[in-house]
């Protein structure tokens, strides 16, 4: 069912876009690296998953201390008094499997920090996306970083540096990221429309390095 709408999915978008004659994508990934209040919040997080995951296994080491005073004094006890040490064992596993599932399970406390902590960095970004559409004229904007896989991108349709310069991070030396070192950015006027190609077939895949960023507003 997933690949079904996920087929469904890319088949809208292809026909939307070929209508609209105008799209673009950003690196989602790359624009919040660039973010010094998400790297912020991701050390933050990293401090609470550390915390909660130290108490965690403390809480298995009491375990399995338990367990072997149980196995050191299982000759000595009583029936009964082997039932109520048993018992006393399963309720303890329940509880750090319970606390494990409140922490990092489904809308866990690990998931809400992180909404907390995340989701309003996440939304400026989408701000910053959508004001950069409306400007250059886009109807659609794919996001590199999402799960729909993109096999191959042209580099001029990559709007990633517009957005962060819409966010205040651009700088006079183009922000670069691993293999984006050969990544041109051409003025979205001169975007070739779907099913146009951008010079021969080596220029498209080869594009020639931008030396600066993207243009500043004014």
């Amino acid at each position: 069912m997933k690949k079904y709408l996920l087929a469904l999915l890319v088949s809208f978008s292809v026909c939307f876009v070929s209508e609209a004659q105008k799209f673009g994508y950003i690196d989602s990934d790359f624009i919040l690296s660039k973010m010094p209040a998400y790297t912020k919040a991701q050390q933050e997080l990293d401090k609470y998953t550390d915390a909660w995951q130290k108490e965690i296994e403390t809480m298995h080491q009491e375990v399995e201390k338990l367990k072997q005073e149980y196995k050191a004094e299982e000759v000595l006890l009583t029936d009964e008094m082997k039932k109520k040490r048993q018992a006393e064992l399963t309720k303890k596993e329940s509880e750090v499997r319970d606390y494990q599932r409140k922490v990092f399970g489904y809308e866990g406390m690990m998931f809400k920090r992180r909404q907390d902590l995340i989701r309003p960095i996440q939304d400026e970004v989408f701000t910053a996306v959508e004001k950069v559409a409306k400007a250059r004229g886009l109807q659609v904007v794919f996001d590199k970083s999402g799960d729909l896989v993109m096999i191959y991108t042209n580099p001029v349709h990559d709007y990633t540096e517009y957005v962060i310069e819409e966010l205040g991070l651009a700088s006079d030396k183009q922000n670069t990221a691993g293999n984006r070192t050969n990544t041109a950015i051409d003025s979205p006027d001169n975007l070739p429309e779907v099913g146009e190609t951008s010079g021969t077939q080596e220029e498209s895949t080869n594009p020639p390095a931008r030396s600066k960023a993207a243009p500043k507003k004014k």
